[in-house]
């Protein structure tokens, strides 16, 4: 059989991961009042036992009041709240895995299930979508305590022992955006015309992070160029403004950028085959994580719609002659690991007919 590159070791600082598998981000909402259950341990303790490579988990809001569109989304701050993430991490390091929480404030967003929190929602210039007011806008407080909750976060994560931390800086939510201009209209230091400009509050809350976690604990930040308001939307346009985007993350202490695109094998921009990971690496010199559609024959996007997904069996050679051309370090797999635990060991052993698709009612099961 042969041997994909993707089962090859990844080490970066403190960071020892057995393969170049990465479990995606996935919202589950099973968290009941926030907090992590037994059950959740369980769900990740499988997929470590099965061996994949580094657990992301799925998105953990900070302790702001209105962080969270949904009462059952996990919190990452209080003493049960974080007591449960300790068996978390305590689970998945009984198997021989590695995790690393996703650290999260979704912005000015809609609300799940009728549910409000106690205050306004919160974002850069009060907007859910570029035409439509949603809450209210930040003031320099609001940011200040924003910024030091996400240290804080990051502090009890390296204090649990998780292996690594992602912050959540895509999809449309509060430090995206920061990102975006459509959304961030303000005029002072936190806005502007540049994405170098409306970078300021992302650098500083990585900044605040790698102050509170040290040189050594790999920080990741996820991004993307889409937003959920705005599929088509672009940070950056050319190479040119992605390094102006990426390389003061960078310098601020970002060790691993996590490239959401909705399809991995699609060329960012034109003229090169690079995928949006691919860019990432090239322009910062550090690792990067691609994801986006593998294993599967449509985008994740239509999970939340309600739609099946079918295998993709070409995926593979695909994703192992970008990983052996070094586009990218890692793949992030969402639906196919969230179907199947034992999805990495059938990819390992040849198994590739065993392969699941995907069922639109796992999104509504906790395995």
């Amino acid at each position: 059989m042969k041997i994909y590159k993707l089962f090859e070791p990844f080490n970066y600082k403190n960071l020892f991961l057995k393969n170049r598998i990465v479990m995606a981000p996935m919202t589950r909402s099973f968290a009941y009042n926030g907090i992590p259950t037994k059950e959740i341990a369980e769900y990740y303790e499988r997929r470590a036992q099965s061996e994949v490579g580094l657990i992301i988990t799925e998105g953990t809001v900070v302790d702001r009041s209105s962080s969270s569109n949904d009462l059952n989304i996990p919190k990452f701050y209080g003493d049960e709240a974080l007591e449960g993430w300790k068996r978390v991490v305590d689970a998945v390091h009984a198997k021989d895995g590695k995790i690393a929480p996703q650290i999260w404030h979704m912005g000015i967003i809609p609300p799940k299930r009728n549910w409000r929190p106690h205050k306004p929602f919160e974002g850069p210039s009060g907007l859910l979508n570029p035409d439509t007011e949603g809450g209210k806008q930040m003031s320099e407080d609001d940011i200040k305590e924003t910024i030091d909750a996400f240290a804080d976060a990051a502090y009890q994560a390296k204090k649990i022992g998780f292996d690594s931390l992602e912050l959540h800086g895509a999809h449309g939510y509060l430090i995206d955006q920061f990102f975006w201009d459509k959304l961030n209209r303000r005029k002072d230091k936190w806005g502007g015309s540049t994405i170098s400009q409306r970078s300021r509050f992302a650098i500083e809350i990585v900044k605040a992070v790698r102050s509170a976690v040290g040189a050594e604990f790999p920080i990741i930040l996820r991004l993307s160029q889409w937003k959920q308001q705005d599929y088509s939307a672009k940070i950056a346009k050319s190479p040119e403004e992605m390094k102006e985007w990426l390389l003061p993350l960078s310098e601020a202490g970002v060790d691993i950028f996590h490239c959401s695109q909705r399809r991995f094998w699609e060329p960012e921009f034109e003229n090169s085959n690079l995928n949006f990971a691919g860019w990432a690496k090239k322009i910062t010199g550090k690792p990067s994580i691609s994801v986006g559609s593998v294993a599967l024959n449509g985008d994740f996007l239509g999970a939340f719609r309600g739609e099946s997904f079918d295998v993709n069996s070409s995926f593979l050679d695909e994703l192992d002659r970008r990983m052996d051309q070094d586009e990218f370090n890692l793949i992030a797999v969402g639906r196919a690991l969230l179907e199947d635990p034992e999805w990495v060991l059938k990819i390992k052993k040849g198994n590739l007919s065993e392969l699941k698709g995907f069922s639109k009612d796992r999104l509504k099961k906790l395995f």
